[in-house]
């Protein structure tokens, strides 16, 4: 296949609101083998490992590690010089990876338990284990692989702020992993770290974990928490962490000036899928959705103000965020119903549906068919089920 048909880098916006990037062409044991080289390097030398996922919030909780186990590596400083010109100052590119003795394994909660596998494989015998802002949906997930962590690392701490089922964690603790499980509507993981922690923060990682909160529970009362939950989705997590480090909350220039720039063709893809939102009545509550790459969070937010008490917003790679409000708190049981899980107002799911690539193609033409009408009658069992829980109690 010829690289341009899956480079979607010049496509004409509305086409690249509508296909996939282009990682997802690429075939899964070529990212295993990537992923494996990858923690191989991490892993080499390390005394911690901290298996993440490479949101804000992950990546808060790997920059307190490194603060905690005083990992540090300094950013670059813009030149002092005032002949100096703009083009001077430390530029994306020059931000190298280093190795520290604190590594980060990112991972999505689809594949956490490859990373657990890895660190078992490539980890240095009595090393410490973090799992960070990750939530298995049953135990048998990453029974074997959380086992085989364990035989390596020293010890394993489990933090995170995601709703987890009572047999899952009670067979995680019983496991010998140290898990903490803060409430979803009120913490954020790095909030659980920060506490969690027998470490003396200074008050620029008690701002990060308070500023990535309110972005992450999305209650958007500081400006800077769009700012961090961009930078951290548009650059490498190494780099995100040692500047958040560097810098706390309130980014330098260079950093402010390459979000700016990235974030026209974000509200670009914003408005094609906000453009095609749909909204349903589903018994009490009206359901918006919509189709597209995108930032989910501000299409829901778009959904919400024409009337949304529930937002679905599926992705071309096949997954969906779902998102909900204060009168809909249900999210994570829709999305538990169609192979996600997560939070009562945000959730994410990747609906069964997907056997060969006739689906996705017909996924893409049709925009999403499929999985809008499945995590549809998702949300219709679930509003069922209130009611008739309702109907009983009333009884």
């Amino acid at each position: 296949m010829y690289d341009e048909l899956i480079d979607s880098g010049d496509l004409p916006l509305a086409r690249k609101s509508v296909l996939p990037g282009t990682g997802f062409f690429l075939p899964d044991t070529l990212e295993e083998d990537l992923e494996d080289e990858q923690t191989a390097a991490a892993l080499e030398g390390a005394e911690v490992a901290v298996v993440a996922d490479p949101d804000a919030d992950g990546l808060a909780c790997v920059a307190l590690l490194r603060e905690a186990y005083d990992d540090v590596r300094d950013v670059p400083e813009p030149e002092d010089d005032e002949e100096e010109s703009d083009e001077e100052e430390p530029s994306l590119e020059e931000i190298e990876p280093t190795p520290h003795e604190v590594a980060l394994i990112p991972a999505s909660p689809h594949d956490v338990e490859d990373a657990l596998a890895r660190v078992a494989e490539y980890g240095t015998e009595g090393i410490d284990l973090y799992v960070c802002d990750l939530a298995p949906d049953k135990y048998e997930y990453v029974e074997d692989e959380l086992a085989a962590a364990l035989e390596t690392a020293e010890s394993v701490a489990w933090y995170d702020h995601h709703q987890w089922d009572d047999d899952v964690a009670e067979s995680v603790r019983d496991a010998g992993v140290d898990l903490v499980v803060g409430d979803s509507d009120e913490e954020c993981s790095a909030d659980v770290v920060y506490r969690s922690l027998e470490y003396d923060f200074s008050p620029v990682y008690e701002e990060l974990a308070a500023v990535t909160r309110d972005h992450d529970l999305w209650l958007r009362e500081d400006p800077r928490s769009d700012d961090l939950a961009d930078y951290a989705y548009w650059t490498d997590p190494a780099e995100y962490v040692e500047v958040v480090r560097e810098y706390g909350v309130d980014l330098p220039d260079w950093v402010r000036e390459f979000i700016e720039e990235r974030r026209v063709e974000k509200e670009a893809l914003i408005e094609q899928a906000v453009t095609r939102a749909e909204f349903r009545e589903i018994g009490d509550y009206t359901v918006g959705v919509t189709y597209g790459r995108c930032s989910q969070n501000e299409v829901a937010e778009a959904m919400r103000e024409q009337g949304a008490d529930a937002s679905v917003v599926v992705k071309p790679a096949g997954s969906a965020s779902i998102r909900g409000t204060d009168e809909f708190d249900h999210c994570h049981e829709v999305a538990g119903k169609v192979n996600g899980g997560g939070h009562p107002k945000a959730a994410g799911c990747k609906p069964d549906i997907y056997d060969d690539m006739l689906d996705y193609a017909t996924h893409w033409t049709s925009r999403g068919a499929v999985a809008k009408q499945v995590i549809l009658d998702a949300f219709r069992d679930v509003v069922e089920n209130e009611e008739d829980g309702e109907n009983e109690s009333e009884s």
